[in-house]
């Protein structure tokens, strides 16, 4: 068996018309005999995760796995101090910059 990362994406949705979706990135860990079952695993983690509940103002939220973004094999397989799980490449900083609040120093 293989240690994964997979990571999810999930998304909220409301019954009122003025509901901005909030988005949820998650890294999982997966252990499967291959790549294609970890991916597997990850959708089927992720429907796990579907949720729908009433809010403190009464509207309905409802959390859904919009996608498996990425699986890969963990980088190092000593889980230890200091140990790379996971790492991805991008060419973009300023798109990257434009969703991730913690750059900014946004808090959600």
């Amino acid at each position: 068996m293989t240690t994964y990362i997979a990571v999810l994406l999930c998304e909220t949705s409301a019954d009122t018309s003025d509901h901005a979706p909030l988005y949820q990135e998650s890294f999982v860990l997966l252990t499967a005999a291959d790549e294609a079952r970890a991916r597997e695993k990850a959708e089927v983690h992720g429907r796990s995760l579907e949720t729908s509940y009433e809010n403190e103002a009464g509207e309905l939220i409802t959390w859904r796995l919009r996608h498996v973004v990425d699986v890969g094999e963990v980088l190092d397989e000593n889980l230890t101090d200091g140990s790379e799980l996971y790492a991805r490449h991008f060419r973009n900083y300023a798109a990257y910059r434009s969703f991730e609040p913690l750059l900014s120093g946004e808090q959600t």
